[in-house]
């Protein structure tokens, strides 16, 4: 007669996984695909919408490869090649984003690489085709370059968080960020963006590259903030139920999170405490909050923002 075993926490860690794979297809996938896709494409109209309402129209030049693409735009129409009512930064944009896109499909996943196809194409479509007004909206070149690189860099944010890319600097710094290098999007896009417009210091008169660098400065920190998957968060969990191995399991299976435990007392009461520490990107906390409350809504939930990881800590970005 075979002996029974008790499973153990890695064969039922294993279980979950698969369960949770399995229920990922079909329908429920299509819908969460359909919301992404719906995200892409309202982020790619704020892109296009504050670059050509709001800094086009003052001639200022946006970061990245959008910025490059101006540049070029600009030495076409000084050698008079432009096309009648079609502005060509969108579509020099598009052809830009060949090479990282190329790149991408050695480092990236199938499915991420489709939703930034979409994305660079809403975004050619939209900043082709949405006017460039003839006057500017604001007087004020300030007000302008702030509210511009608002837009822009939230719906860079809303691109990003959505698991696809905006394409140029950005994609290039989603596969570094891929290798777990320690930084971010809009880190990574600034540093590109300071040489970008060493260049155009070169080129154009000081204050329209100052504006410019301020729109560009704007972006990066507006895309940061909403594109959480990029920083990281400690959350701690205190909970009194008498087995905490299903919370453990239920972390670990469900969110492929590492889970480190402490066995503790209250110093008060004297009840012994279980604590559990889980290290996760901020993107991550709000599930976590509802998986640990479905188990035990007494828990006691304690979450820091904005931590360095040191070491091996796996990146959730798309």
């Amino acid at each position: 007669m075979q002996e029974e075993r008790e499973v153990t926490t890695v064969e039922l860690v294993k279980v979950l996984k698969d369960r949770e794979e399995m229920f990922d297809h079909g329908k429920n996938r299509a819908k969460r695909e359909g919301e992404k896709l719906a995200w892409i494409t309202f982020g790619a109209f704020l892109y296009a919408f504050g670059l050509n309402v709001f800094i086009q129209p003052l001639n200022f030049y946006a970061g990245g490869f959008t910025g490059v693409a101006q540049l070029i735009t600009y030495g076409l129409a000084a050698t008079g090649i432009k096309l009648a009512h079609i502005d060509l930064t969108g579509i020099l944009y598009y052809l830009l984003n060949l090479p990282p896109l190329l790149m991408a499909v050695k480092h990236m996943r199938k499915r991420f690489i489709a939703r930034t196809v979409i994305a660079i194409t809403m975004m050619t479509v939209l900043m082709t085709f949405i006017p460039i007004p003839a006057t500017v909206i604001f007087d004020d070149k300030l007000g302008s370059a702030l509210v511009g690189g608002f837009l822009v860099g939230v719906g860079t944010g809303f691109i990003l968080r959505s698991g696809a890319c905006d394409g140029g600097i950005n994609l290039v710094g989603m596969i570094l960020l891929n290798k777990s290098t320690g930084s971010t999007i809009g880190r990574i896009s600034a540093i590109f963006n300071v040489l970008l417009y060493a260049v155009c210091l070169t080129l154009f008169d000081i204050p329209t590259v100052i504006y410019s660098l301020i729109y560009s400065l704007v972006v990066s920190f507006a895309c940061d903030r909403i594109h959480t998957q990029t920083i990281g968060s400690q959350a701690i969990i205190l909970t009194k139920i008498p087995d905490p191995r299903k919370l453990e399991i239920e972390i670990m299976g469900r969110m492929g999170r590492g889970v480190t435990k402490i066995n503790g007392n209250g110093a008060f009461t004297g009840e012994n405490v279980t604590i559990l520490m889980v290290y996760l990107s901020k993107f991550e906390v709000l599930r976590l909050r509802m998986l640990v409350k479905k188990i035990d809504p007494n828990a006691f939930i304690a979450v820091n923002n904005g931590i360095q990881v040191d070491g091996y800590f796996l990146r959730k970005l798309t």
